[in-house]
C-alpha cells in the first residue's frame, strides 16, 4: 500500500530517518523510515488514529528524534531520495512490518519482546519489533 504524501512530510520523514539512525548508515535510515510508514498504513493497538506522516512522527512519546538538533534542519536532496524510496514501497527486514524500534544501551542484548511485541531481528544498534500477522493486516 502506497501511501499519500506532501513536500512536508517526505522533509519530515527524511529528517526522523536522519535523527534516528544517521549512525546506522542509509540501511539503518531506510529501516527507521519503513517503521514509520508501517505505524501511517496501520490501523491497529496505539497506531489506529495516525494516518499521515506529520501525524506519526509528532504522535506523543514515540521517536526522541524529534528532541534533535538532527531534527531541527532541512533534511538534504540525498535524505529525500532515502525517504521517497520507503514512501515508494521499499523495504527492508527486519523493519518490514515492524511499527517498533529502540537501541539498547551499549553491551544490552535486544530484549525477546518489547511493548508486548515480536523482536523481528536487530540491524547495527537498532532492536526491530512487529506485531503478530493477524493483530496489523495492512503492514503484513
Amino acid at each position: 500500500m502506497l501511501l499519500n504524501y506532501t513536500s512536508k512530510e517526505l522533509d519530515l520523514l527524511a529528517r526522523i530517518m536522519r535523527a534516528e539512525a544517521l549512525n546506522e548508515g542509509n540501511l539503518g535510515m531506510l529501516m527507521v523510515g519503513n517503521v514509520v510508514v508501517n505505524r501511517a498504513i496501520a490501523s491497529c493497538l496505539t497506531f489506529s488514529d495516525v494516518r499521515t506522516i506529520t501525524d506519526v512522527i509528532y504522535q506523543p512519546n514515540q521517536f526522541v528524534g524529534t528532541q534533535s538538533s538532527l531534527f531541527q534542519s532541512r533534511s538534504t536532496s540525498a535524505e529525500q531520495a532515502l525517504a521517497k524510496r520507503v514512501l515508494n514501497g521499499e523495504y527492508y527486514h527486519p523493519a518490514t512490518h515492524a511499527l517498533w524500534f529502540y537501541a539498547p544501551s551499549p553491551g544490552t542484548n535486544c530484549k525477546n519482546t518489547w511493548y508486548g511485541q515480536e523482536f523481528a531481528g536487530k540491524y547495527k544498534n537498532h532492536c526491530f519489533y512487529k506485531p503478530e500477522s493477524g493483530t496489523c493486516k495492512e503492514i503484513y
